[in-house]
């Protein structure tokens, strides 16, 4: 039996492949938008920082991130069809599913966008809360709770970045997290999620033990 009723998942570097593409488009971004390119060692750096450390270290002004965050959806769904699902994340949710496991993903991509990379996986994942401000996750992890009807300690948030362990905390909800997505582990352990996990067989034990 799982030790949780409701398993909420990021969904872009925690159940999607996604970096390699993000990397792809990154330089071609920060010339229309007008903020900092990164090398390839600049990029690798950048994982290990915060949202805000982030945006700081690339110049990019708080009053563009809602162009930005559009423009980076319309690119996202236009490559939804070629970006993968990590190896093992349709097992995992189906067995989630199987074992009585709500299973819900916030994500600041697109609904449209997510539903096209899961394609038949989607039939796993009982709630959707997308569009997503990049520092606004907090609020769609409590409407989330009350949408399930659970409590906090009943729940489990999954992410690969610090500002999903941020947001989990922010809701009281407690905080996993992921080392193969966006951000490394060692950067992630610094801010102390309840769970670090480090492969897909790692967290499925956790879930499912």
């Amino acid at each position: 039996m799982s030790p949780y009723r409701l398993v909420i998942f990021d969904f872009d570097g925690t159940l999607a492949d996604s970096l390699p593409w993000f990397r792809s488009v990154f330089n071609d971004m920060a010339d229309r938008f007008g903020f900092s390119r990164l090398t390839p060692t600049e990029f690798e750096a950048m994982r290990g920082m915060s949202g805000r450390e982030i945006m700081a270290h690339t110049k990019v002004p708080m009053w563009r991130l809602p162009a930005i965050v559009s423009y980076m959806r319309k690119q996202k769904l236009s490559a939804a069809a070629s970006t993968p699902l990590f190896p093992g994340v349709p097992e995992l949710l189906a067995e989630l599913k199987d074992a009585g496991v709500t299973v819900a993903i916030i994500s600041s991509d697109s609904e449209v966008s997510v539903r096209s990379v899961l394609g038949p996986v989607v039939d796993s994942v009982t709630h959707f809360d997308c569009g997503a401000a990049i520092f606004g996750k907090a609020a769609k992890f409590r409407r989330m709770l009350k949408r399930a009807g659970v409590t906090t300690a009943e729940a489990l948030s999954v992410g690969d970045e610090i500002r999903d362990i941020e947001a989990a905390r922010e809701a009281r909800i407690p905080a996993a997290a992921v080392g193969w997505g966006y951000t490394l582990a060692d950067a992630l352990a610094r801010h102390a999620p309840a769970h670090l996990f480090h492969s897909m067989a790692e967290l499925k034990a956790a879930l499912l033990p």
